[in-house]
């Protein structure tokens, strides 16, 4: 293979105006129904990634009598393909148009949706589940794309910040709705609700956003595509499968290895070839780094106690599915408050302080709701989902603007892309860690009521290994924004 020129690596802290002239100015802040749009399509995505959680036990009683290992694929189809596919769903929204990625996108989610409600075997629901995360794919990282665009630079933290918080309201929403849907109505129904709410979405879409200019000379690189879809791919399958295969087993060393080999082949390829799908060595940035391990390290912690806080509150408090879903509310206060101060400090004294505070708070929330027992009253349970909850909108908007102000405007579809991959794989860690450590303390009986006092044990284990994740990594996220 001909080595082409090299491509320039970035300085120590490339900026938007680096790489390419910027996109033209947007026409202002972003109009308020556009804005409600996207959000409302960022919270549906995301959303869909928690709410089968709750659906499992009605899922495994079902007619469709599926086996453990495909109730699993049932649940990870969706998170596999939407992780695999986000970085060059992102490249292909900047190359053919923002909006009508959004557009595709929706029209995906709702043939998955509708594909996985009509389901008569586990197969075809698997299949829907993995159209479904890959609609989310092209969803996520257009609208947040969409979103630099349409905000001047002054105002582009705030926006961000209400981007971030649909994101993270979309776990919450997912939970409550498919508690909800668990005690009163169907999986199907969860199902087939979501097919018109997208196709409203999509209608609200073609009213009220603006068509962004194509940018042609934005790369898309088929191979190098591949590459990198085929290796987060394998990551991630490696990830999710190595609770119920074990770490050490050949099913997840194989993922793996294949994983670190398409890497490998993906940035060796991104070194030589003349308009790779991103230049590998973007990520010489420090601060893209830290803000990629941070946003990473945020969901890991929300997720590992998104994947316990189910299981405690039905199997130890003894809470009905849809009062489950609504006993995780609390999380949404600092979620809907707190961002827009995180904002505030980001804009004032830069990233470090909300990031680094914020993180912080989420490894202590994790402790302390690692301390909750069958005699933990509510009310104090609620308090330890504030702190967590706190640190979550603090560190958000800082995090993701740092990942997106690191890349030329006109790869902002690439950089929403690698900010939402980042929340996945960190988020399929999360609970993979969680698992694991719950699984191999109770010998994968923790869903047992009678033995409330053994799982609330090895909750208290496994949440006090999440917060010591998250502080070591805050630790090296505060390291990389002392560099420059």
């Amino acid at each position: 293979m001909p080595r082409h020129a090299p491509i320039p690596a970035p300085g120590p802290a490339p900026g938007p105006a680096a790489a390419a002239p910027p996109d033209p100015p947007g026409p202002g802040d972003v109009a308020r129904s556009a804005l409600l749009v996207l959000c409302a399509c960022v919270l549906v995505a995301q959303g869909m990634v928690a709410a089968v959680n709750l659906l499992v036990p009605q899922l495994a009683a079902s007619a469709l009598h599926p086996t453990a290992s495909e109730l699993l694929w049932a649940v990870d189809a969706y998170v596999i393909a939407f992780a695999a596919l986000l970085i060059p769903a992102g490249a292909l929204g900047d190359r053919y148009g923002r909006k009508g990625a959004l557009l595709a996108g929706l029209a995906l989610f709702a043939a998955g949706a509708g594909l996985s409600a009509a389901a008569g075997s586990p197969a075809v629901l698997i299949a829907g589940r993995g159209v479904c995360g890959a609609g989310a794919a092209l969803i996520m990282p257009a609208t947040m794309s969409i979103l630099v665009h349409l905000s001047p630079p002054e105002h582009r933290g705030r926006a961000l910040a209400t981007w971030t918080l649909a994101a993270g309201l979309g776990g919450l929403a997912g939970n409550v709705g498919g508690g909800l849907a668990g005690e009163y109505l169907t999986w199907r129904a969860l199902f087939w609700a979501v097919v018109p709410l997208a196709a409203l979405l999509a209608l609200a879409a073609v009213r009220l956003i603006p068509r962004i200019p194509r940018r042609p000379e934005a790369s898309v690189d088929p191979a190098g595509a591949a590459l990198l879809t085929g290796a987060l791919f394998a990551l991630v399958h490696g990830i999710i499968e190595g609770p119920s295969y074990g770490w050490g087993s050949a099913q997840v060393l194989l993922s793996f290895g294949a994983g670190a080999v398409l890497l490998a082949l993906f940035v060796r390829r991104g070194l030589r070839a003349a308009r790779p799908l991103f230049d590998p060595r973007l990520f010489a940035s420090a601060r893209l780094r830290a803000g990629a391990l941070g946003i990473a390290a945020a969901f890991f912690g929300l997720f590992a106690l998104f994947f316990v806080n189910a299981q405690y509150l039905q199997y130890v408090k003894g809470f009905s599915p849809a009062l489950t879903g609504l006993a995780i509310v609390p999380l949404t206060v600092g979620m809907a408050v707190v961002p827009r101060y995180g904002a505030r400090l980001q804009d004032r004294f830069g990233p470090r302080l909300p990031v680094t505070t914020g993180l912080a708070c989420i490894g202590v929330g994790l402790l302390l709701v690692s301390t909750a027992g069958a005699a933990t009253p509510y009310p104090v349970y609620a308090l330890y989902l504030l702190v967590l909850s706190t640190g979550t909108g603090l560190c958000s908007p800082a995090l993701t603007l740092s990942v997106v102000s690191e890349l030329p405007a006109h790869q902002a579809g690439l950089g929403s892309g690698i900010n939402t991959a980042a929340r996945e794989i960190g988020a399929a860690l999360g609970v993979a860690v969680v698992g694991t450590v719950l699984a191999s303390r109770t010998h994968g009986t923790f869903l047992d009521p009678a033995r409330a006092a053994e799982f609330t044990s090895a909750m208290g284990a496994a949440l006090r290994v999440a917060a010591v994740a998250v502080l070591a990594a805050t630790a090296a996220v505060a390291a990389g924004y002392r560099r420059r």
